[in-house]
């Protein structure tokens, strides 16, 4: 049995642009390497979830955001992730730190990469549980 003090807390953004995609990161590491995902990540020591959004969403994709609304939590192995909606603020969609790859998706996008098992795990069905599915 896992003891809460085990447990990692992460944070994740949805974020969409002007047109309604939504922001995806291709995982560089563990877990997930090569999976695309909500880009986010842990959240440091002293850091509140808001922090630590902006920190994780500029480190993997190059923008600046500003957080919002909570929108959901999921539980991955020890990972315990609250996602939070975000707008862009500035900076340049470039992929870093531990993402391969950063870009936006529309509807379309997401569910063939969803289709060939390209999105990490259950990622598409908490997106539309949450309604938070691309509108483009």
């Amino acid at each position: 049995m896992t003891s809460v003090d085990s447990r990692v807390p992460c944070v994740g953004g949805i974020v969409f642009d002007d047109q309604g995609r939504l922001l995806l990161i291709q995982r560089g590491h563990d877990p997930g390497r090569g999976l695309w995902s909500l880009p986010g990540g842990r959240v440091e020591p002293g850091e509140t979830d808001f922090q630590a959004v902006v920190r994780e969403l500029h480190e993997e994709t190059g923008l600046d955001v500003t957080p919002h609304t909570f929108v959901g939590a999921v539980s991955r192995g020890v990972y315990d992730i609250r996602d939070y909606t975000c707008t862009v603020t500035g900076g340049t969609l470039t992929a870093g730190d531990d993402a391969a790859d950063a870009r936006w998706v529309d509807s379309a996008e997401l569910v063939a990469l969803e289709s060939s098992g390209q999105l990490a795990d259950r990622l598409y069905v908490t997106l539309r549980d949450w309604d938070a599915l691309p509108r483009a």
